[in-house]
């Protein structure tokens, strides 16, 4: 916040929910309570907190989230750390009330953002990260290492604790599951640690993450080899313990990069050719880990096999996509109603599906050749039709394209205070892109 202090915006909805919003963002407000989201959830990182849920467009620098507080009593242990003491109180009014009521406008006039609320909104873009980082070998964005973000957002999760209670209803409050599923990464966290020379900051960085995962493990009553390993390095000290020769992070993380070429011939399906484009590329559909992120990532081609139509598929594989198993779909919809769905499978670098649909023509212009539209999703996991479109997309490359950049070069001391910086997850890609992309 600056010194002049920040307007920060409180209201009752219909529904017994209390909304805060604070400086640039108070607008969402409104998009609550007409059944909005505030836009594409891919362009939103979102944490569950004790009695309430915290939001921030990733796409502008907010460091005060949007907040629908649920539980105004739960919420009390951070709403005054996040947001100030009138904040709270205010909040804690507006919850007594009754029914939904005018936005109320308190000024909070610290000076400086609360370290709570700093790596809160750290938190959030780490759990977004996860989720929405848009990996594409073609658009040059190199994916990120999910061992070491894991890591990171488990020592952020510590570091946030305020935040969380004990009731178990906050499914972002699981420092001891990160911990466990990316402690593979403890042993090249370790190493990179001790390499020398490396940017101050970066060192600073993963110093403070290790000895926040080593407390956190401590606290939960976690052990292993790999956790004594950085409890005793830990306590001998990073000097004593570091290499005299500097290593690239890269090397020291084995990840799948690259995709293999294609092996054998390729696939014909014969038939005439009747049309072929590009198919639309919804992030919202899939999990991550399954596709590229490209725009173009998913391509079609339809063919006429004497008087059947068949439609065959490709969509680029993202890194990390499994090499077997039927997993993903191809929707299939002709002049805007679904025709039919194509099974995809791994093969190579691709996945790859062909089935026979009805191809009917428009009904608006009987001579014109039918609309297709092809869409990849999963099944059971797909959310159905929703917010979001190209432009959302793109401007969520770019956003991936200058934390990169970001990363890739040292920073001044407290460049990236009350603003999320790179995460270490992000110097490795930034590292690999140098090298791969």
């Amino acid at each position: 916040m600056a010194g002049a202090g920040t307007d920060v915006q409180v209201a009752r909805g219909a529904d017994g929910a209390v909304r805060i919003a604070a400086g640039s963002v108070p607008g969402l407000l409104g998009a609550y309570d007409d059944g909005g989201s505030g836009g594409a959830d891919f362009t939103r990182s979102v944490l569950d907190v004790a009695g309430a849920v915290l939001l921030w467009p990733v796409l502008e620098d907010p460091v005060l989230p949007v907040a629908e507080v649920h539980d105004a009593g739960r919420a009390q242990q951070w709403l005054w750390a996040v947001y100030g003491e009138r904040t709270a109180a205010a909040v804690h009014a507006c919850a007594r009330g009754a029914g939904a009521q005018e936005p109320v406008t308190v000024r909070e006039t610290a000076d400086r953002p609360a370290p709570l609320a700093g790596a809160a909104a750290r938190l959030g873009l780490a759990h977004w990260a996860a989720r929405w980082w848009p990996a594409s070998y073609p658009d040059g964005i190199a994916a990120l290492e999910p061992d070491v973000l894991g890591l990171e957002s488990a020592a952020l999760t510590h570091r946030c604790q305020q935040l969380f209670d004990q009731v178990g209803d906050q499914p972002d409050d699981c420092v001891a599951e990160l911990i466990e599923e990316h402690r593979a990464a403890l042993a090249p966290l370790l190493r990179w640690w001790r390499a020398v020379p490396q940017p101050a900051d970066t060192a600073r960085q993963l110093d403070g993450v290790l000895r926040l995962i080593d407390d956190a493990a401590d606290g939960a009553g976690l052990d292993g080899p790999e956790l004594r390993r950085l409890r005793t390095a830990l306590d001998r000290g990073p000097e004593p313990a570091r290499t005299a020769t500097a290593a690239d992070p890269g090397t020291l993380f084995a990840r799948q990069d690259g995709y293999a070429l294609a092996a054998g011939d390729a696939r014909v399906a014969g038939g005439r050719v009747i049309a072929r484009g590009s198919g639309t590329n919804d992030w919202r559909r899939y999990p991550p880990g399954l596709v590229d992120a490209a725009e173009d990532a998913v391509s079609w081609t339809a063919r006429a096999l004497g008087a059947r139509r068949q439609v065959e598929v490709e969509a680029v594989a993202h890194l990390a996509a499994p090499g077997t198993g039927d997993f993903l779909v191809a929707e299939v919809r002709v002049n805007g109603n679904r025709v039919g769905r194509v099974p995809l499978a791994r093969r190579d670098d691709l996945w790859t599906g062909r089935a026979d649909v009805e191809l009917p023509p428009d009904p608006s212009d009987a001579t014109a050749a039918p609309r297709i539209d092809v869409e990849v999703l999963l099944p059971g996991f797909d959310p159905g039709a929703g917010p979001g479109n190209r432009a959302d997309r793109d401007a969520v490359r770019a956003l991936a394209r200058r934390r990169l950049a970001d990363a890739a070069r040292p920073v001044a001391d407290g460049a990236h205070d009350g603003v999320p910086g790179p995460f270490l997850a992000e110097i490795l890609a930034a590292t690999a892109a140098r090298e791969d992309y």
